[in-house]
């Protein structure tokens, strides 16, 4: 059997059982404490002693309780906001909700492709610019070297026509020499035979002079041949 264990405040009594405790007239404050408890307790809080406490009220004369009034319920009108219920109220502010939140979800979609269009338009353009920069920077690098071969073409023909003039030249002025020097010879020859009227010396000087002038047509005519000859080598060396 169960044995409790009570406390004065300075001191602790015990064991009594449950009987022994209906003598002691505890409350439901005071402290008690058995065997497998950690901590001491009041007796309200332990449940197989609330019957100690228990008051039986004693039995009344019987009498007529007079009739209660019935209670007339008043029967309130729901609550309105902005002349609507508060379901429909709410039901209607949900639904405004949504549309406005699909609006502007919309509305943002919508910014964000015109955006994202813009962006796609500005990139195909500036693409656009940049492949035509790069297509005229090619053609003017083409015309460059086409107006390069046209200028070398230009001065070669230029240069090959120089050549052909003064290789005609020369030939012009060989023929002129080569006249000259057989003109010059017959008077040599005819300088040689001629005596009258002429000293020895002046014949001699006169022949010297015809035999100099010879020299120098044939020194000049071997120079000529040399430029003509070299100027041909330069001919067979511009590109055709």
């Amino acid at each position: 059997m169960k044995k409790y264990y009570l406390h004065s405040g300075t001191e602790s009594s015990g064991p009594f059982t449950i009987e022994e405790l209906k003598a002691k007239n505890i409350t439901k404050a005071s402290p008690v404490w058995f065997e497998g408890m950690l901590h001491w307790k009041t007796a309200g809080e332990i449940p197989e002693l609330t019957s100690l406490f228990m008051v039986t009220p004693p039995p009344i004369a019987p009498f007529l309780f007079p009739p209660s009034p019935l209670k007339v319920e008043e029967k309130r009108e729901p609550r309105k906001i902005m002349g609507m219920s508060k379901s429909n109220f709410f039901t209607a502010l949900g639904f405004l909700l949504l549309v406005v939140g699909s609006f502007a979800f919309n509305s943002y979609q919508e910014m964000r492709n015109r955006e994202l269009a813009a962006k796609n338009h500005k990139t195909e353009v500036e693409n656009y610019q940049l492949e035509l920069k790069q297509k005229e920077a090619e053609d003017e690098k083409i015309q460059a070297v086409i107006q390069e071969r046209i200028e070398a073409q230009r001065v070669s023909a230029e240069k090959k026509q120089t050549y052909q003039n003064r290789i005609l030249k020369i030939e012009l002025l060989l023929v002129d020499y080569q006249t000259s020097i057989v003109e010059t010879e017959k008077k040599l020859n005819e300088a040689s035979d001629f005596q009258l009227l002429r000293s020895v010396s002046e014949k001699r000087e006169q022949m010297d002079l015809l035999q100099k002038k010879i020299s120098s047509l044939k020194s000049e005519m071997s120079k000529l041949r040399m430029e003509s000859d070299q100027l041909k080598l330069e001919l067979e060396k511009i590109p055709k």
